[in-house]
């Protein structure tokens, strides 16, 4: 008994000092971590002190000099330029537009953007939308020639190259055209250029043609008030007062191939005009200054109506000289615009005079417009042009050439709304032709079109 009280006590003598040793050896582990945090912290120190001094050496150091290359990288890098070729920069521009329209005569060329005329005795109402004025083209610059002289050049389009088919779903498959496709020679030193390949001929107002948002790759008053085609040719451009101040002359002359309807393949340089070596002549005077420009031009060529290989019949005569003489010009007096220019000459056909009519056919015309800014985005224009062939001429030559259009008289209005790169535009045209189908009845038929147009330059 004695013995089981004794084994007792000690076990609970042994549990009691098990209890005190454990928060004793808890005690002194914590110790034990305690000195090792406090040697981590002064290691720590130490090495922040270190830091601290390498940083207050290099300040107290010269600063270093910076890399050329990294000054270099610090100028900010230029625009970023499309390049065909080393030092040649290309450019695209162009144009997206759109013409809801509506007409109650067919018109001569076709309906929509390029409707010019009504079409003799036709009938019926029609509307569409059309969107083949639709212009991009490409410039190209920077070109190194020899010595003073520079190059560049520019390839244009449109969409009126016809349509993908006839079917159903055609007239939505706009087929794009060769417009133009010219280099350019220019010596900035002497004010020189020479421009060769496909391009518009010098009777064209390029710089003067009528505003309409609805008629621009065929514009108001085209081939029934002034004349003018693209064709491929040289053009020399030479100013003549060239580093004066003042208004700024310049002499054009230029060479184009020659041109006519027929005898031969119209599409295989077997016409009258390529029969031999029969260029078309041409040259023009223009004059600018701030808010005004003039300009002369004058035409010459001769065809020959036996064609390429000389056997083509020749009723009425055997060659046609062509001759024609303009003159325009443009004013700019504050917020008003005027653009004119009159015309006269002989067997014009080949640069869409009389009408597109071929033959030895005189004729006279030309177109004036006026327009008016009431703000800087409102515009009001009014267009009027007027063409004459002879009579005598035209009767002679139908069938021939010759489709019997007498005169033509062409009115436009047109309210514009321009914002940045956007135009839009309401505009009327109406257009009154006399004709004749076998030289002794007269018709006068009259055309009216009316278009909502929109217009995004970029």
């Amino acid at each position: 008994m004695t013995t089981r009280y004794t084994n007792r006590y000690k076990a609970l003598a042994l549990s009691m000092a098990c209890a005190l040793a454990l928060p004793l050896a808890a005690h002194a582990q914590s110790d034990a971590r305690e000195q090792q945090l406090e040697q981590r912290v002064a290691q720590l120190e130490q090495q922040l002190n270190e830091l601290k001094a390498m940083i207050k050496a290099q300040k107290a150091a010269p600063a270093p000099q910076a890399p050329a290359a990294q000054s270099v990288a610090a100028t900010p890098a230029p625009t970023p330029t499309f390049s065909s070729a080393p030092g040649v920069s290309v450019a695209l521009h162009g144009f997206i537009s759109a013409s809801a329209f509506s007409q109650n005569k067919s018109f001569t060329y076709g309906n929509g953007q390029n409707a010019l005329f009504p079409i003799p005795g036709s009938k019926g109402s029609l509307s569409g939308v059309d969107v083949r004025n639709t212009r991009f083209w490409l410039d190209f610059k920077g070109a190194k020639f020899a010595g003073d002289w520079n190059g560049g050049g520019r390839i244009e389009m449109d969409f009126f190259g016809g349509f993908n088919g006839t079917g159903a779903y055609s007239q939505q498959q706009a087929t794009p055209r060769l417009r133009q496709a010219y280099m350019d020679l220019t010596n900035p030193e002497t004010g020189t250029t020479v421009r060769i390949g496909q391009q518009w001929d010098l009777m064209f107002p390029i710089d003067n043609s009528p505003t309409s948002l609805a008629h621009i790759a065929f514009p108001l008053g085209f081939g029934s008030g002034y004349g003018g085609w693209r064709f491929p040719g040289v053009v020399v451009m030479q100013d003549i007062n060239h580093g004066s101040t003042g208004a700024q002359w310049r002499i054009d002359v230029a060479a184009f191939e020659g041109n006519w309807s027929g005898p031969g393949n119209n599409i295989n340089y077997l016409t009258a005009g390529n029969a031999g070596f029969r260029p078309q002549i041409e040259a023009r005077l223009h004059v600018q200054d701030k808010n005004w420009l003039a300009y002369f031009a004058a035409h010459y060529s001769k065809v020959d109506l036996r064609g390429v290989d000389g056997n083509a019949p020749t009723p009425i005569r055997s060659e046609v000289t062509s001759v024609g003489y303009e003159v325009g010009g443009q004013w700019k007096p504050g917020p008003w615009t005027f653009k004119g220019l009159a015309y006269a000459g002989n067997g014009l056909g080949e640069i869409f005079g009389a009408m597109s009519q071929f033959g030895d056919i005189s004729e006279r015309g030309g177109f004036v417009q006026a327009g008016y800014s009431f703000t800087p985005n409102w515009s009001l224009y009014a267009f009027y042009a007027y063409s004459k062939p002879d009579s005598k001429d035209v009767i002679t030559w139908m069938g021939h050439g010759a489709t019997g259009l007498l005169r033509n008289r062409q009115a436009a209005l047109s309210l514009q709304y321009t914002a940045g790169s956007y135009d839009l535009s309401a505009e009327w045209m109406h257009d009154k032709i006399d004709s004749t189908s076998n030289g002794t009845d007269r018709k006068t038929t009259t055309g009216n079109q009316v278009s909502l147009n929109a217009l995004y330059r970029f």
